[in-house]
């Protein structure tokens, strides 16, 4: 019954999120075959497909969570937060290296490792997404440097 549950959740959230996709989203042109507004659509409705599956057939019983793996959960999101905040003062390559840091060691790994990992992730994303993809990102704290 909890799959259910949170499963008609979502469901509500998705539902509000495809009426935005196809009534509110508008680009202005298109570059690509599907469109830029496709993306969000396609996204609509593939949530909403997944939550009725899980309302007709749920996967288990009952929801038996841990506490400690209900208060994993809870520093993640405040972690998602904290990252949303400082993404444009500190820069993509900051930001996600302490997300990606912090992201490590609530997983388990050593500081030296978490650290490493933190500024491998910021600094190989950084340029994957400015080089490669063309995108841009906030440069923050080391605008002088990149």
């Amino acid at each position: 019954m909890a799959d259910r549950i949170f499963a008609a959740a979502i469901l509500a959230i998705a539902l509000a999120y495809t009426i935005i996709a196809f009534t509110i989203i508008r680009a202005p042109f298109q570059y690509d075959p599907l469109g830029p507004e496709s993306w969000p659509q396609i996204l609509g409705v593939l949530a909403c497909l997944c939550c009725l599956w899980l309302i007709v057939r749920p996967d288990v019983a009952k929801l038996d969570t841990k506490t400690s793996t209900l208060g994993r959960l809870a520093i993640v999101v405040l972690m998602l937060f904290a990252y949303a905040w400082l993404y444009q003062p500190l820069g993509f390559v900051i930001a996600t290296w302490v997300f990606a840091a912090a992201f490590s060691l609530l997983l388990g790994a050593t500081i030296v490792r978490a650290l490493i990992f933190g500024a491998a992730t910021g600094i190989v994303g950084y340029f994957v997404c400015t080089i490669l993809l063309e995108l841009n990102l906030p440069d923050g704290l080391l605008k002088s440097l990149l």
